[in-house]
């Protein structure tokens, strides 16, 4: 019998609830959307996504055809030196709700498949894990957050390697 994800979760114990998934932080957008620019001072602008489908790392949604979205550079948290990836990522142009939820692996982007990446206190990869889906991915990170080197872990898009969300022990 296979297990979906929203019953794993409402089966977890509280230890495995202690997990935090992080958005992008919503006072780190508002200084973005304030400023105009994004961390590598590229103009903001919002744009129509036709096909929707898109991550949204400000509510941990997917677009929908015809909402307003803004793609910009950012460097998620956890990461140094060589490690401190910057890239592109989506969110809505305007402010949104946020993720709402953040003891829970977020349900709209479950079916993706994800690469699961560890890094250390010292903000350098420890693990990267192909995981085809958000039960397999919490799964993978239970797993990694066992290991006292494992600091913070990040989601990732396969085809295109954006980041899409943090995970912290809670």
């Amino acid at each position: 019998m296979t297990t979906h994800l929203s019953e794993q979760v409402a089966s977890e114990t509280p230890a495995e609830r202690e997990l935090v998934f992080a958005p992008i932080p919503p006072g780190r957008l508002e200084e973005i959307r304030a400023a105009g620019v994004d961390e590598a001072g590229n103009r903001l602008t919002a744009e129509v996504d036709a096909e929707g489908g898109n991550p949204l790392r400000c509510c941990l949604l997917e677009s929908v055809p015809g909402e307003r979205v803004l793609l910009l550079a950012y460097t998620p948290p956890g990461t140094r030196g060589a490690y401190a990836e910057r890239g592109p990522v989506f969110i809505h142009a305007d402010r949104c709700s946020g993720y709402l939820t953040p003891d829970r692996y977020p349900p709209a982007l479950s079916h993706r498949q994800q690469v699961v990446r560890a890094y250390d206190r010292d903000g350098a990869i420890a693990d990267g894990v192909l995981v085809p889906d958000g039960e397999h991915a919490l799964r993978v990170i239970r797993e990694l957050f066992a290991r006292p080197d494992v600091t913070i872990v990040h989601l990732r898009n396969v085809g295109y390697g954006c980041y899409n969300f943090a995970v912290r022990r809670g």
